[in-house]
């Protein structure tokens, strides 16, 4: 660039110009922001956020104490107990999940075979205590039973691609 292109470039403010002709571009088009509490932007259906044990439509829990995803678990964050049913089969007696340990990683979803655990569409569970972050059975059943519809439809969108 020449003396003479830079010096014109300076007096005539070019780069100020090209600047605001782009600022005035935006000003008339719709905003792309969301308003955040009040508006939610799309959620992939393979989103890992809050854990939750589901159930069976019939109500009987799907976790079968296999205890696949306590072993892949890298973290060490499931701890399961289980314990002989009437019928001969095994359930969970305990299933507890330390939050604060786990690091989103879905092994224990990919391991499960019945789709027990999965990780939902939740990522809004902040917690003032630590203690507030281990997760027991009851807690991540009610999870499921809150998010069942949003699970099962995630699953289904997500089947064609396992």
């Amino acid at each position: 660039m020449s003396f003479l292109d830079r010096t014109a470039r300076t007096f005539l403010l070019i780069e100020l110009a090209q600047g605001l002709m782009t600022t005035f571009r935006y000003m008339l088009k719709p905003k792309v922001t969301i308003n955040y509490p009040y508006e939610k932007g799309p959620l992939s259906p393979r989103f890992r956020g809050e854990h939750a044990l589901r159930r069976y439509p019939n109500g009987e829990e799907r976790c079968i104490a296999c205890k696949l995803c306590e072993a892949v678990c890298p973290a060490l964050a499931i701890t399961i107990e289980a314990e002989p049913r009437e019928d001969g089969s095994r359930r969970t007696r305990r299933y507890d999940i330390d939050m604060t340990k786990c690091i989103y990683c879905g092994y224990c979803q990919e391991s499960c075979p019945v789709d027990a655990i999965v990780e939902g569409p939740n990522f809004e569970f902040a917690t003032e205590t630590r203690a507030e972050l281990m997760y027991n059975k009851e807690k991540l059943l009610a999870n499921g039973d809150r998010w069942e519809s949003e699970l099962a439809a995630r699953i289904a969108a997500d089947a064609p691609y396992r």
